[in-house]
């Protein structure tokens, strides 16, 4: 049994599949008092005529929902809908602060500290819990333990989950970032220098890890389940306030998408192996062993524990301005939980 189906406890199982019909779909709690069916005014309009989402190949859901156009098909040839592909969950957090993206996909800990420097955005729906962080060294490296990383030069890409990952794994040996020399990467950019020999490790993300694995014969130095946080889906608070009709049809979608891949795994695989160019058995370990899709939507306590374990390494590490005080403000209010209670039936 592998660390993640240890840790893993089955969720709450997700109530019906999205409805859609020609004039829209289900409203959620939160639309305007003025809307109709699917969230549109009594003119058969919605509240924008533009939605820009991301897409990622950390966040399977997203692929299926932008691969099925579930968003486009509920709300029909009045609104457009725009797809943007974010690299890592710094990348999704730079569009959400320019407001060039509505929704965006991060892990947990990145939105926590997006949030408390001054971001505003809320998590609007949980997409997975997964294992998608490890340290990771070159098929011949002779490093064996976090203890070994001392002096070497690691990549990692700050303001994401292997980022926050490697504090919390040098910690275990005593060590800082000030005991190793960080080389700030992009996730893909790390793996390709873990294999020309330029970093002697890569706090690595799936399924950029996975293929260097089967690939490279790249290897694990260290995991820890626990060190990962949620896979948030976040939106801005001018898209929540202004415009729910149109978010309560997006979480619906990502509800419907995860009951979709609940029940295709393998077809789930293949859209992953093919968004993100990586071989299909890859792509099957990645969404079998590391994706735990098969989580609550609603976000809440469970993934508030984990923020809060998370909370005083991003204080330690510096990378909140406001400190101890702006951390604590953003976890009192980052949960938005309306629309995902809405999207499974859970009001």
């Amino acid at each position: 049994m592998s660390p993640l189906s240890r840790r893993l406890v089955p969720a709450t199982a997700i109530a019906g599949a999205l409805v859609l019909v020609l004039t829209g779909c289900l409203a959620g709690e939160n639309a305007p008092s003025s809307a109709g069916a699917g969230g549109a005014s009594a003119a058969g309009e919605w509240s924008t005529d533009t939605v820009t989402l991301d897409f990622a190949t950390y966040n399977p859901l997203s692929l299926i929902v932008r691969d099925q156009g579930l968003v486009e098909k509920a709300l029909g040839d009045a609104v457009t809908v725009e797809w943007v592909q974010s690299a890592g969950s710094n990348k999704a957090n730079e569009f959400l602060r320019a407001g060039s993206i509505d929704v965006g996909s991060t892990a947990g800990s990145a939105a926590l500290l997006a949030r408390a420097n001054g971001s505003p955005i809320k998590v609007i729906d949980i997409y997975s819990q997964p294992e998608w962080s490890a340290l990771v060294v070159s098929a011949d490296s002779d490093i064996t333990s976090v203890a070994d990383l001392a002096g070497t030069s690691i990549a990692a890409t700050p303001g994401t989950d292997p980022y926050f990952f490697l504090l919390q794994a040098l910690e275990t040996a005593g060590l800082g970032l000030g005991d190793v020399q960080l080389q700030n990467l992009q996730h893909a950019d790390g793996r390709a220098a873990l294999a020309a020999g330029s970093v002697d490790a890569w706090a690595g993300l799936d399924p950029i890890m996975a293929a260097a694995e089967a690939e490279s014969g790249a290897k694990l130095l260290y995991r820890n389940v626990d060190f990962n946080s949620y896979g948030f889906l976040n939106a801005t608070e001018d898209f929540i306030d202004n415009h729910p009709d149109v978010a309560q049809v997006i979480v619906d979608a990502y509800e419907q998408a995860r009951t979709w891949a609940l029940e295709n795994p393998d077809e789930t695989a293949a859209l992953l192996a093919e968004v993100a160019g990586i071989d299909p058995a890859v792509a099957t370990t990645v969404i079998g062993e590391r994706s735990n899709l098969d989580v609550s939507g609603i976000p809440g306590d469970d993934q508030l524990a984990v923020l809060r374990v998370i909370a005083p390494v991003l204080v330690q590490s510096d990378a909140v301005q406001g400190g101890d005080q702006a951390v604590q403000t953003a976890l009192e209010s980052i949960v938005h939980d309306d629309f995902a209670r809405s999207a499974t039936g859970d009001r």
